[in-house]
This record gives C-alpha cells, structure tokens and sequence, in this order.
C-alpha cells in the first residue's frame, strides 16, 4: 500500500458507529470489570484509545513495531535519553536543534551524563570512542546549516562500536526518510512541525523496532508524563492525512525559493535541493526529497538584514516550521540563542544566517516577496 493511502486510512473506526474519522477520547479513566481483570485501556496517562490509534497509525507509517506520541518534541528527546545510566556519554552532532543543545548542555551533568560534540559524523573515526560512550544521536539535514549524514555509513560503523544510533528526522519525516531502514535505533521527531502540519498544536514521536528498548521507553513516557493529549492526538492524526501533498508542495517551493536565493548578490544558500551543495548525492541517495527547509548568509554589504526581514510580507518572522505557512528567522538569537557566541561561530551560525521554512503558498507569490524585499534592503 502506498504511504498516501496508509496515511488516510491508518485509524479506523473500533466502535461499531462506523465514523470516518477515529473518535475523540477525553477521558481521564476508565471503567474496568471486575477487581482480577483489567482491561486495555486503564487511565490516560498510561493509555488512551485515540492516542494508542494515532501510535499505530505513525509506526506503519515509519516502518516500525512501536510509535510513542509524546506532548512535544523534546519531551520525545528526552525519553531516549531516559535510556542512559550514570556515568554514560554520547556523541551528539554539533549542529542540532537548539533546544537538544541545550538539554545536553544544562542537564547532562546534575545527571552525571556527558556528551562530545562531533562536527561531521561522516569522518568520525568511531574505532577510537572511550568505553563509557553508548549513543550517537544525530540529525540529517541539520538544523539549520542543512549539513548531510550518510545514515547507511555512519550507523554501521557506530553500530559496529555496539552504540546506540538516535536520529532526529523532523525536517524529512518517514514520507522522505526512514532512518530505521537503515538501521537507527530510535527515532524522534518534533511533530509539532510537519507530521502535523498546521502550527496548532505542540507534539513528539518516539519510533523504534527494538524489543529490547520500547518496554523502557513506554516505562518513561509513562512515568514522565510526556504523553500526548487526545485531542491533539486527533488532530496529529488529522495532519498526517494530507502529510504527502503538503511535503510535496513544501519542497517544491523550497527548491524554486533555494533557485532564486542562489542566484542573488550576496547570498550564500544551505539546500540539499542544489546540486553544488556537499551533500546533495548523500541526500539523494538516502531520502526522496530535500523538504522545506533551507538557510542562506545575507551580506550586509550588500543588504541590511532588518530592513529585508521587515520588509517581508508572506514570511513570518517566528521560530518553528513545518506548518503550511513560511517563516523566516535568524538562528543565532533564535532557536539557537542557547549556543555560546564561540560555538556557534566554530559551526558556522553567523548572526546574518536567515532560515526559511517555505510554506506551501503559491512559489511566486514567494520568490515576488523575496524580491521586493531586496529591493528595499539593498544598500
């Protein structure tokens, strides 16, 4: 079945009213049988049937055994993480999610947890790990200088150290990339973005196939109370509906927008989507598309970067991404404020880095609002 028609039909109706679409459970408990025998579903923390569906719905999506849907996307980080003990290290890439840095980086150690930042996967020589290092976890594209990792490369060779592999997939979703074919551990996801589609609700997956490790983390999903509500379980499920025809429309214009971008003074673009860029082969050989987003150093030389950000009309100035609408911000005093100044100019977050989140408008009204707004920044 193709992934379009698995994410339509993905829940289906238990209740014998035949709805189309799979009820809302907004309750906190429910009534059991007897004081020996309990059933499915006891309290919504532990389970809720609208929760449980959706849960389904993204593992035959992912290509997994089990799907946690958690109340965000570091709450979905944060569970794997649950699964390391005292005194454990991991290698974490060094260009990630601001909220991930800043989760390694302030609690880590009250933990007794550490990390290493790694630079490029790709040529890290895992064969020299120390033996209290047990994880990678790894983005690819990265947030936001759209760096590539080759998956199949990388996790056999951490694999081979018997690490943990943990993959954030949130700019591709498993419509462009299945880090678990590849033999990732886990996966998470900020599905607040593109899993749901609209900039409504805030939400988290965590998928895997490991038997071994889904009782402990349906343990701290539980226990951490990092659950999903059912409403917005519904309405997660809702946006993967038309998941395919946004990501699509997404990319398309990410790629016309990455086109026009590329061929501007003073502008330096970050798009896998653009055949010069260092990992675009990885990308294509790995993925079936470059998604929506895409970043680009402005040169105040030529324009004056406020003057450009206000003067846009369709792009909003706002963290996040994923929802149908375009968004610009500026990384280093936005989603990646938590990075020291040193840091983040050692990975390359200038502070005339932009990145966009193309939405699926229509691309030249796009490319006209771009381009007016150079118009009035230009020096």
């Amino acid at each position: 079945m193709e992934y379009s028609t698995k994410a339509i039909h993905g829940q289906v109706d238990d209740t014998g009213k035949g709805a189309v679409t799979y009820p809302v459970y907004l309750t906190s408990t429910f009534l059991q049988e007897d004081v020996e025998q309990f059933g499915e579903f006891i309290y919504s923390r532990s389970a809720n049937p609208t929760r449980a569906t959706l849960e389904r719905q993204v593992a035959d999506l992912e290509g997994a055994k089990y799907a946690l849907a958690t109340s965000t996307g570091m709450a979905a980080t944060a569970i794997a993480f649950e699964l390391l003990n005292s005194g454990d290290s991991i290698l974490l890439s060094d260009n990630v999610y601001g909220g991930t840095w800043q989760f390694v980086n302030e609690l880590f150690e009250s933990r007794n947890l550490s990390y290493e930042l790694v630079a490029d996967f790709n040529q890290y020589d895992f064969s020299q790990v120390s033996e209290n290092v047990k994880a990678i976890f790894l983005e690819t594209p990265t947030n936001p200088l759209l760096h590539v990792t080759d998956l199949k490369q990388v996790i056999q060779r951490a694999k081979a150290q018997g690490l943990l592999v943990i993959v954030d997939n949130t700019f591709m979703t498993s419509y462009l990339q299945r880090p678990l074919d590849f033999g990732a551990d886990i996966v998470v996801y900020s599905a607040t973005k593109y899993y749901a589609g609209h900039s409504d609700i805030l939400a988290g997956l965590v998928v895997t196939n490991r038997e071994d490790l889904y009782p402990r983390l349906k343990v701290a999903h539980k226990l951490l109370g990092a659950i999903l509500s059912p409403f917005d379980a519904f309405l997660l499920s809702r946006g993967i509906k038309t998941l395919p025809l946004r990501l699509e429309k997404h990319q398309e214009n990410a790629q016309l927008v990455a086109e026009y971008l590329n061929q501007q003074e003073g502008v330096q673009v970050f798009y896998t989507g653009l055949p010069d860029h260092p990992g675009h082969a990885i990308q294509e050989g790995q993925a079936s598309g470059h998604g929506g987003v895409l970043s680009f150093l402005l040169d105040e030389e030529v324009y004056e970067l406020d003057i450009f950000v206000q003067s846009l009309t369709l792009f909003g100035f706002a963290v996040s991404l994923g929802g149908v609408e375009s968004l610009i911000c500026r990384p280093a005093t936005m989603t990646h404020e938590s990075y020291s100044v040193a840091l983040q100019e050692s990975i390359g977050i200038r502070t005339n880095l932009l990145r966009l989140a193309v939405g699926i408008e229509a691309s030249k009204d796009l490319i006209d609002d771009i381009k007016q707004a150079f118009e009035k920044a230009k020096r």
